[in-house]
């Protein structure tokens, strides 16, 4: 049997102590960490506080996927907590800005954006984070929620939850200096920041599911990226479960 593309691609990208791959990194060219929409309406967020809620091994104890929501709104400042606990910054060392999530080589290639079906204090609509300013960049306002779940095979958790989390990858922050082998850490890194995010709704009392079933092409037309130099990748939807 003939090896797929992903098999072919784990095999071509393996580190072998013998073939170590080895170049000069051209910092001139280093891509920069950060998207920001800077003609778009921004909401800025409330400072992440540390929310009242469940401990740590309360919160790992509890975790688990909720596929049904309540319908009921969660408000701006535990949507703040959910976006910071992701990836937000966690402290600045040395003039380098490090998040919640761990990342590569510091690289973060992953991009949030949301959609907020029912956000006390954030009207509906189509949001990118920008993490620099904890803030809320509005792309399209209205109800998004049958789109996104038509793009996620038809899952209607989609417009049951109050929020929708999406994540992108700008390829090219990893790719500068692990070339090809960059893809396996962009989803290392987009895990990384999704279990954050189950986590903290946990914590919150809140549910989350992971989607990893999407329409690709469909889900990048929505958020305007042209599914090349940027992508989406992964998604999860939160909100306050059905059933507690």
């Amino acid at each position: 049997m003939s090896d797929g593309i992903g098999d072919r691609y784990h095999k071509e990208t393996r580190y072998d102590r013998e073939r170590m791959p080895f170049r000069m990194l051209d910092w001139a060219s280093k891509p920069p960490v950060y998207k920001e929409y800077l003609e778009a309406s921004a909401i800025e967020l409330p400072a992440p506080g540390r929310p009242d809620g469940f401990g740590l091994h309360e919160a790992i104890s509890s975790r688990r996927s909720v596929r049904e929501f309540s319908g009921e709104p969660i408000d701006i400042h535990q949507l703040s907590y959910l976006l910071w606990a992701s990836t937000g910054i966690q402290r600045v060392e040395q003039g380098y800005e490090f998040r919640t999530a761990p990342s590569a080589g510091a690289l973060y290639p992953i991009e949030t954006y949301l959609a907020a079906n029912r956000v006390t204090g954030v009207s509906r609509g189509l949001y990118h984070y920008s993490i620099r300013r904890h803030a809320l960049e509005e792309l399209k306002a209205g109800d998004f929620g049958a789109e996104l779940a038509r793009a996620a095979l038809d899952q209607a958790l989609c417009i049951e939850a109050a929020a929708v989390f999406i994540w992108t990858a700008v390829f090219e922050r990893s790719k500068w200096k692990y070339e090809q082998r960059g893809y396996r850490y962009v989803y290392m890194d987009a895990g990384h920041i999704c279990e954050n995010l189950y986590l903290a709704a946990t914590g919150l009392g809140l549910g989350a599911c992971a989607i990893g079933a999407l329409f690709d092409d469909e889900l990048n037309s929505l958020l305007g990226v042209d599914g090349v130099d940027e992508s989406a990748i992964y998604m999860c939807a939160a909100g306050r479960p059905l059933c507690t």
